[in-house]
């Protein structure tokens, strides 16, 4: 006798009938079932606890136990299974009850057709499969969205642990693949959370690289990738210390130290960035958005069209976004490095593009002892307690700085100051 086919649907017969019995185990093993057949319910159920049935077929009316008492006492054991009952004398009123409270799929009249009988099962077998899949990719789900919720929260804890952003950060990895909006947003709000001007910054540039993408045409996949690539591209800067960050772009010397850990930011943003297949071209872009055209960029020291295109085109972006200096003086900047920083073709997109960019205004973080009148506030400002101090929007004056180092005093304010620049 041959061996059973691993994936061969396993039937379970209950009839007290001998020939009924035989009969319908001849009927369904020609059909390539693997059956068991027993005379007893009570056997039965034995047989159920230790091996899993695509169908339970059982006869109405047995000794000690009918077939619906018995069915039922299936479904409470494998819920799974396609439950049948062939019957001869119930009534159908009661049939169709118990087929509508689910105790069973079908049933079969005494006597009946083999063809009948066997479409009945293939149907049985079908739904069990069926349910079998779906209660597979159900717990794939579930257990999608328990790393999913696991990413979140550990998201949420880098904000006051930025020693272990690398490694949460890290736990991303299937986020952006599920949910790659709603990933992208959660790490705009981390590195806006992390260090606040980060957000700005990555709103603008994102808006700069949307017109150039358009202007150009870019493929829609070609337009994502640098979208998204725009939005993380500093992502690795929550490796890097806030006080560092501030240095750097502030335009203030850094010891070799700390030019180091700025110049692996894209590695790392990389890193962060390449958690699936489908990402992998995004962080090759924030890794080389520092690469210069001439050569004398960081981190791998590119040079021309060795540089990704999309990437040359992040770059010129990237360095209009985060400049301290008026519009019109780093448009001069970056006319002028066209050909040595910036590729000759991806300033003249920008340059295309920047009359149709309506830009957020930049923010910088301050001190409160850096609060100057006419300052305007990019964020409210609270107490400790939640009290809003001064909205946001306002324009500082005098007195109003007064009050904030009034209060400082007897309740000192936390949070980060933001204003416009």
């Amino acid at each position: 006798m041959s061996s059973p086919e691993p994936n061969q649907p396993r039937i379970l017969i209950v009839d007290d009938e001998e020939i009924v019995l035989v009969a319908l185990r001849e009927t369904l093993a020609r059909a390539g079932y693997l059956v068991t057949a027993l005379p007893s319910a009570v056997a039965a159920l034995e047989i159920i606890d230790q091996t899993q049935f695509a169908v339970v077929i059982s006869d109405q009316l047995m000794p000690r136990m009918n077939g619906l008492e018995f069915l039922g006492l299936v479904k409470e054991k494998q819920p799974d299974a396609s439950r049948i009952l062939i019957t001869a004398l119930l009534s159908c009123e009661t049939v169709i009850d118990a087929i509508n409270k689910g105790e069973i799929f079908r049933f079969i009249i005494k006597p009946w057709l083999r063809e009948e009988l066997l479409a009945t099962v293939k149907n049985a077998v079908n739904r069990h499969e069926l349910i079998r899949r779906n209660s597979a990719l159900q717990a794939e789900t579930l257990a999608v969205n328990s790393r999913l919720s696991e990413l979140n929260r550990s998201l949420e804890l880098q904000v006051a642990r930025v020693a272990e952003q690398n490694e949460a950060l890290g736990r991303l990895n299937g986020a952006l693949a599920d949910n790659l909006t709603k990933s992208v947003r959660l790490c705009v709000q981390t590195m806006q959370t992390f260090y606040p001007t980060l957000g700005s910054e990555a709103r603008r540039t994102h808006e700069i690289c949307r017109m150039m993408a358009e202007g150009l045409a870019l493929s829609a996949e070609d337009t994502e990738t640098l979208s998204v690539a725009a939005w993380l591209h500093d992502i690795g800067l929550v490796g890097v210390p806030r006080q560092i960050i501030k240095k750097w772009q502030d335009g203030a010397p850094l010891d070799s130290a700390e030019q180091q850990l700025v110049e692996h930011h894209p590695v790392l943003g990389e890193e962060l960035a390449s958690f699936s297949d489908s990402l992998s071209t995004v962080g090759r872009l924030i890794r080389s958005h520092h690469e210069w055209y001439d050569g004398s960029g960081y981190p791998d020291r590119l040079k021309g069209e060795d540089i990704p295109w999309l990437a040359r085109l992040l770059a010129v972006a990237v360095y209009f976004a985060s400049s301290r200096h008026e519009e019109y003086l780093v448009v001069e900047q970056i006319k002028l490095a066209s050909g040595t920083f910036f590729d000759p073709d991806a300033v003249r997109a920008f340059l295309r593009a920047l009359p149709k960019t309506v830009l957020p205004l930049r923010e910088r973080e301050v001190l409160l002892s850096e609060l100057r009148p006419g300052m305007v506030l990019a964020t409210g400002i609270y107490t400790a307690n939640g009290i809003l101090l001064i909205p946001e929007g306002q324009q500082l004056s005098g007195p109003y700085i007064d009050k904030l180092l009034n209060h400082n005093r007897i309740s000192p304010i936390s949070q980060s100051l933001i204003v416009y620049c």
